[in-house]
């Protein structure tokens, strides 16, 4: 992806619903360009929704999602698809894919009917799983792969569509400490390298550690927005999850670090 390429991505007072079950309501949202966005809050507070919402999949009851100014709903899906990226939470191959051939996936936007593979395409890819630090298993099938691996294959696939807006839903929800660094500082990097990121995070010190940008959802409604510096206070913590903190902050990143975490009585 050049430098130049960006889109923008907003939410204009959308309300989401799952059949005649409100879900959110009057969601505002812009995504700060080449930043990362982390999404907080508890379980079923409505952020892997309003991520769905974002990315086209669950369409708004009201109000509207737009992609560069546009309604996202009338773009065609392969413009859409040019622009932006999702990684769901739940990601499953056929066995036996390999890294390489997953990633490949990720060029289907770019071919046409007739359009055959091209050099630039294998480029793309090749420069995907490099940048996902996953040269040396190219060849390997996923099933073969950890969990950080595998999740940072998925992440590839994701490079290799060449968006730039990619949305994650909990990308490190089931790996250990050390995938979950690996995983939050690749998509750091891409950040650098111009990609605007939003993504559900469970982890609220890992969304202060690795975010710019932060929304706080709670029963459906976005409570705050900002710098996690200026939005992470002991107060916003026990509304969000119920529980008292102190917070200082971390000397090498400046980010909020919660300490002293105990239940509210």
């Amino acid at each position: 992806m050049s430098h130049t390429d960006t889109a923008t991505l907003a939410a204009e007072r959308i309300t989401l619903a799952h059949q005649k079950y409100i879900v959110a309501e009057n969601l505002d949202l812009r995504l700060p360009t080449g930043r990362v966005t982390a999404i907080v809050g508890p379980n079923g507070c409505g952020k892997s929704t309003l991520l769905n919402g974002l990315a086209r999949i669950h369409v708004p009851k009201r109000g509207a999602v737009l992609l560069d100014g546009k309604d996202i709903h009338r773009l065609p899906s392969r413009e859409v698809a040019r622009k932006l990226a999702l990684l769901p939470q739940d990601n499953s191959a056929p066995e036996g894919l390999t890294v390489a051939d997953l990633v490949r996936f990720g060029r289907q936007p770019h071919q046409g009917w007739m359009k055959p593979w091209s050099e630039e395409d294998q480029r793309t890819c090749d420069r995907a799983i490099q940048a996902a630090n996953m040269s040396d298993l190219s060849g390997r099938a996923l099933e073969t792969l950890s969990g950080g691996q595998r999740q940072r294959a998925w992440i590839a696939m994701a490079v290799a569509q060449r968006t730039p807006l990619l949305l994650l839903d909990e990308p490190t929800s089931a790996l250990d400490l050390g995938h979950q660094i690996e995983v939050f500082e690749l998509i750091r990097e891409l950040s650098r390298q111009g990609k605007t990121i939003a993504m559900v995070v469970h982890d609220l010190a890992s969304a202060c550690r690795y975010a710019d940008h932060m929304v706080a959802m709670k029963q459906g409604c976005i409570i705050g927005q900002g710098a996690p510096h200026e939005l992470v206070t002991p107060a916003l913590v026990r509304e969000l999850y119920g529980v008292s903190c102190d917070l200082i902050h971390d000397p090498a990143t400046g980010s909020p670090v919660l300490v002293n975490v105990r239940r509210q009585h």
